[in-house]
């Protein structure tokens, strides 16, 4: 049975987010990618109801059965690291308003599953996704190719 994963990397002016699915045999192919972009020059509730709103149209026209989200793991400004954090919070409640199951994951552990180095570059993880996922060129923007290792990510877990 196939089933449909939304990878998310949370953000608040850019919201990655990646389409996948795990059809009967294993394997996974790519449906769509992209970014939430929300403008710096409004306010941070409108910009939150952005990211609501848009990926409420995502979830709407995909109906995925799981929902991964990369966790907060690290960040060296506290401001940001509040923002994205008040952006991951929208992202699982608007999960939960839709009923979906979510599943967090560490940038290691997204790492680690996609290119199984824990440590990987940027380009090597997007790489991987590339070849994983059988596209034609590497995922961009980083945000969208980070969002898609993170659904596979979820992919290969013994998540049902």
């Amino acid at each position: 049975m196939e089933q449909i994963i939304l990878g998310i990397d949370p953000g608040l002016a850019d919201t990655g987010y990646g389409i996948i699915e795990k059809n009967e045999r294993g394997r996974l192919i790519c449906r769509e990618y992209g970014v939430i972009k929300t403008k710096a020059k409004k306010e941070l509730g409108e910009r939150l109801e952005v990211v609501n709103k848009d990926l409420n149209k995502i979830i709407k026209k995909y109906k995925p059965k799981l929902i991964a989200v990369e966790q907060l793991f690290f960040c060296k400004n506290v401001k940001t690291a509040l923002l994205v954090g008040q952006a991951r919070g929208v992202i699982l409640l608007t999960a939960r308003q839709n009923k979906i199951p979510t599943i967090e994951f560490t940038p290691l552990q997204v790492k680690q599953a996609v290119s199984s180095y824990g440590q990987a570059e940027k380009i090597q993880v997007q790489k991987m996704v590339k070849i994983l996922l059988n596209l034609k060129e590497l995922p961009k923007p980083d945000d969208a190719a980070d969002a898609l290792a993170i659904a596979i990510c979820a992919a290969n877990s013994n998540i049902k």
